[in-house]
């Protein structure tokens, strides 16, 4: 699925989900007669069923996604964490020889798997409620699918369209300048971390965490 060097390379499976529920939102990649479909959508991880967990999440109705989609063949699901630029700068083996040149850091995951679509009400019904519950469950009063009328959310239910994902296959791509030494890693993840932007500072903390391994 992914060109994934070596030392870029994150095969545990417990820490691939978890960034898959922080991250929390995915580009969904299907195959239909004219080629590959794509929509971005909010993702449920339920890693009780299978090796590797199930994906759920759901499209408009309106959207021919669910319509066209091969089901015979695999579907992409990608999960882009935080990304940041790196100025060859900020390496101090730069001072030494010179050798160094910007790059980017990131953090990339990939889901492979099969698809069912699912229209049964109450399967959808259960599904809008895991996933607002995860999502609302650090607000002091959450919103749930019952602070919604009835007749509005049967409404709302009758404009989706849900999608089960069996994740056959899981990748992750951690490019967090593993092939740098230590000093120059370190320095890097400095400059980083007091940068102004929150993407650069979550990817300073990933590099700390990592060099803390």
């Amino acid at each position: 699925m992914l060109y994934i060097p070596p030392a870029f390379r994150e095969t545990d499976a417990a820490a691939l989900q978890a960034e898959i529920r922080r991250v929390g939102f995915c580009s969904l990649t299907t195959v239909g007669p004219d080629g590959p479909i794509v929509s971005h959508l909010p993702v449920f991880l339920d890693t009780a069923i299978g090796p590797l967990g199930q994906l759920r999440c759901h499209v408009a109705r309106a959207n021919p996604q669910w319509r066209d989609t091969d089901l015979s063949k695999p579907a992409l699901a990608v999960f882009m964490g935080p990304d940041a630029y790196v100025s060859p700068s900020w390496y101090p083996s730069k001072a030494e020889h010179g050798k160094a040149v910007p790059t980017w850091n990131y953090v990339a995951i990939c889901a492979r798997g099969r698809l069912e679509v699912v229209t049964d009400r109450d399967a959808l019904l259960a599904h809008v409620a895991e996933l607002s519950d995860r999502h609302e469950a650090a607000f002091p009063e959450p919103w749930q699918v019952s602070d919604a009328p009835t007749d509005y959310m049967e409404k709302q239910l009758r404009a989706i369209v849900g999608f089960r994902f069996n994740i056959e296959a899981l990748e992750g791509k951690l490019k967090l300048s593993q092939n740098r030494s230590g000093a120059d890693r370190s320095s890097v993840a400095q400059a980083l971390s007091a940068s102004a932007d929150p993407q650069a500072r979550d990817v300073g903390a990933m590099m700390d965490a990592l060099n803390k391994r």
